[in-house]
C-alpha cells in the first residue's frame, strides 16, 4: 500500500534537478493532448523549468494558445509530475546562461531566430517513489507478485 504525504518544495526541485530530458504535455487547439521530450535546462529553487524551444513549431504555437502544461519526470524509481504555466521569456543573458552543447545540436547559436526561451511556472507537483530506487521497487513488485499485497511505496503533492 502506498503511503501518501506532502513533499517540501525542496525535495521536489531536487527530483527535478536529478533528471535533465523529461516529456512536456502541451495542449492542441483541437483539445489532443501531445507530449514532446525536453531538455531541462535549469530548475530555479521556486521549481521553475527552464527550456528552449523552437519558435517555429507546433508546439511553440500549442504553447501560446494555451499555456497549461505538465512536465513529467522520471528515473528509475521515482516519478514526478508538475502542473504548470508557461511563460516565453526574451532575456539575451538567460539564454548565453543557459545555452549548452545539448541545444547547439538543435539550434545555429543564441542568434538563430528560431530560439525561444521558455519558463515553466510550477503551480503543484505529484511525487511517487520508494526509498532504494529502482532495485527497491523491483523486489517489491517481485514480493507483491508472490505475497499478493500490494507494493509498498510512497506518493506526495505540494502546492508551489
Amino acid at each position: 500500500m502506498s503511503t501518501h504525504e506532502t513533499v517540501s518544495q525542496s525535495d521536489v526541485v531536487a527530483v527535478m534537478r536529478s533528471e535533465r530530458i523529461v516529456m512536456l504535455t502541451t495542449n492542441t487547439a483541437d483539445g489532443k493532448l501531445v507530449a514532446h521530450p525536453m531538455t531541462v535546462q535549469e530548475v530555479s529553487d521556486d521549481a521553475d523549468v527552464w527550456l528552449f524551444v523552437d519558435l517555429e513549431s507546433d508546439h511553440a504555437d500549442a504553447l501560446r494558445a494555451n499555456p497549461a502544461v505538465n512536465v513529467a519526470f522520471s528515473k528509475p524509481g521515482s516519478w514526478l509530475s508538475l502542473s504548470g504555466t508557461v511563460e516565453f521569456v526574451t532575456d539575451r543573458a538567460k539564454t548565453e546562461a543557459l545555452w549548452d552543447g545539448a541545444v547547439d545540436a538543435f539550434f545555429d547559436g543564441v542568434d538563430d531566430p528560431r530560439l525561444g526561451l521558455i519558463r515553466i511556472h510550477g503551480d503543484s507537483a505529484q511525487f511517487w517513489g520508494k526509498p532504494g530506487g529502482a532495485p527497491a521497487v523491483l523486489a517489491a513488485m517481485v514480493t507483491a507478485k508472490v505475497t499478493g499485497k500490494k507494493p509498498e511505496g510512497t506518493s506526495g503533492t505540494t502546492e508551489l
